[in-house]
């Protein structure tokens, strides 16, 4: 019976990927990470793109105050050796060099916590939302509920698929890129592109933590506690993240998985995981009661 139900699920996930990846944007697997990949993933949010941004101008600062710190080490070692000033200076106090090093480093402090509260900001106080979700983490899965109020009330039980199922997987023509090792899962959260979608996070037992890296959004999921984030993808894929907080033995087997695709085709797979979501028994994760702590 195991075995049936185990070769049913593969089934279905063959068959939904099949339909999802109809298209060739649907089939693009474009946010997971790559062999020797240097810097972010593609942000394919505003959220993504203004972390992105404030990165780059962090990554200049740094590498500016590195090597000018890197050039003034260089030029002391050289200039005040024993061989080249044997007798050395004995001043104690320099006021215009104490002024400098101290106005300067507030003024560079200052021009990066503009942009930072800026952005801090933009992703704590969303705009309305189309479309609102619960995504619950449970040692090792995800369980995503879909609310009746925006023609859901189902909820999706996401899995890692292990070595097995995605060796079947592989063997029914799924290719490697969109089941990737560690990272492919038995069910996607399917959400439409170009909406406004807000994501409420909490677990049921220990600390997870809730990650997307295409999207520019990570927060813990916390028992009895209600964290969220919310996103506009500008682009249709599929999108992978993982846990981020060590939250036991098989931490490393809790990814994350959502596939973006076109408003039509996110109603019509709203209306197939109606009747196959809906129909099935409740899942064994226990959502906590977590409502959102007053200051």
């Amino acid at each position: 019976m195991l075995r049936t139900a185990r070769a049913g699920r593969i089934a279905a996930l063959s068959g939904l990927s099949s339909a999802l990846a109809s298209g060739t944007a649907f089939a693009e697997a474009i946010g997971q990470p790559r062999p020797w990949q240097m810097g972010l993933q593609p942000q394919v949010t505003e959220i993504g793109h203004m972390v992105d941004d404030l990165h780059n101008i962090l990554l200049v600062i740094i590498t500016v105050i590195t090597v000018f710190v890197l050039a003034l080490l260089l030029y002391v070692l050289i200039r005040f050796s024993e061989k080249r000033n044997p007798t050395p200076s004995r001043t104690t106090h320099h006021t215009v060099l104490e002024v400098a090093w101290t106005i300067l480093p507030v003024m560079i402090l200052v021009g990066i916590a503009v942009p930072s509260f800026k952005l801090l900001k933009f992703e704590l106080v969303p705009p309305a939302a189309d479309i609102v979700m619960k995504a619950t983490g449970s040692q090792w899965l995800w369980v995503y509920d879909y609310p009746q109020d925006q023609a859901g009330g189902f909820s999706i039980t996401s899995k890692m698929l292990d070595e097995k199922q995605r060796a079947e997987l592989l063997a029914k023509g799924t290719s490697a890129e969109d089941a990737p090792r560690l990272l492919a899962v038995d069910n996607e959260v399917v959400l439409p592109v170009g909406k406004i979608i807000k994501v409420e996070i909490t677990a049921t037992d220990v600390m997870h933590g809730f990650n997307l890296p295409a999207f520019g959004v990570k927060v813990n999921a916390i028992p009895g506690r209600n964290n969220e984030v919310w996103f506009k993808v500008d682009k249709e894929g599929l999108y992978y993240g993982q846990c981020t907080v060590v939250c036991g033995d098989q931490h490393s087997e809790m990814p994350l998985a959502f596939r973006i695709v076109s408003p039509e085709r996110y109603a019509e797979w709203l209306k197939e995981a109606k009747v196959k979501y809906a129909s099935t028994s409740p899942s064994a994760a226990r959502v906590a009661d977590a409502n959102p702590v007053q200051p």
